[in-house]
């Protein structure tokens, strides 16, 4: 990939652009290797900029905080852009209407909507991303999703156009989205209700305590491994893991958490072939002794 167009853009801009830098700092997992170009825009007039440059010429990842990706032990051969704080912005369109740019992590989403009355974001204080991956993955837990709350998206293809889209022109899965994957997110709007100030804390607190007894704390995981199998059984996949795999199993410093079997965790120095290795034996196990497919919640990055 010709590289001096790009290093020319940098010094135009004084952009945050960085060639050949460690992903494993970017990631919850603490694993993968290097990526080609990793772009961090201050506006949207760079990334703009940055897109019609680049003009599709290699692989792109746009990276959130990090949460549920899983990245190779190799250099990523193309450019991986991680939104700034800039993209982050939070406000109120009307009493009960949020938005919110897709870096703003969920949590503070939950808390801003708290301090303006607004229920139907609880959920969200318990997940540990931003809001472009939630909008991405449909995240959700304790019976919400993003779908319940999202009113339109606001979103820039990979050649610089600003595009709005409606959540009706959305088609919403388990934990994804189908819409083009040349989209990069900027900011959602969505739509709550207005509620108590206390009812919404109270809540927050209690989906908050029942997270932390049952999922495990400060380690270098990916948060749930695997969907749930929906369609297939009313068990959860920690459920067919746990019946099916033994808890102690590891490969190199790849092992299942002891506190949730769905959360697979980096002990020390895990590399990617490892954790991958333990992946694929939880999948083919349950499918063994289940009869049932679990597929990946995390995603893999090539």
């Amino acid at each position: 990939m010709e590289l001096k167009d790009i290093e020319n853009f940098k010094n135009k801009f004084n952009s945050d652009l960085f060639f050949n830098i460690d992903i494993k700092k970017f990631n919850w997992f603490n694993i993968g290797g290097k990526s080609k170009i990793f772009f961090k825009p201050k506006n949207l007039l760079e990334l703009k900029e940055f897109l019609k440059l680049y003009n599709n010429r290699g692989k792109m990842f746009i990276l959130g905080m990090g949460s549920n990706v899983l990245f190779r032990d190799k250099i990523y051969e193309g450019v991986i852009i991680k939104l700034s704080k800039n993209f982050s912005s939070l406000s109120k369109l009307k009493s009960d209407t949020l938005i919110a740019g897709s870096a703003c992590s969920q949590k503070k989403l939950s808390e801003y909507a708290l301090e303006n009355g607004i229920s139907g974001f609880e959920f969200m204080y318990c997940i540990p991303g931003s809001v472009g991956g939630g909008l991405q993955m449909n995240s959700g837990c304790f019976g919400a999703e993003f779908k319940d709350k999202l009113m339109s998206l606001q979103c820039i293809d990979t050649n610089g156009n600003i595009k709005i889209i409606p959540s009706n022109k959305i088609k919403f899965k388990y934990r994804k989205i189908e819409l083009n994957e040349d989209l990069i997110f900027l900011s959602a709007t969505f739509k709550g209700e207005l509620s108590n100030k206390n009812k919404i804390k109270n809540l927050m607190q209690e989906l908050t305590t029942k997270k932390n007894n049952s999922q495990p704390l400060k380690i270098k995981t990916g948060g749930s491994t695997f969907k749930n199998p929906i369609d297939q059984t009313t068990k959860k996949a920690w459920e067919l893991i746990k019946e099916s795999v033994p808890e102690d199993i590891n490969f190199g410093d790849a092992c299942i958490s002891k506190k949730h079997s769905n959360f697979f965790v980096n002990k020390n120095n895990a590399s990617f072939d490892e954790m991958n290795s333990l992946i694929d034996f939880v999948k083919k196990n349950v499918k063994d002794k289940t009869g049932i497919n679990i597929d990946l919640e995390i995603k893999i990055i090539e």
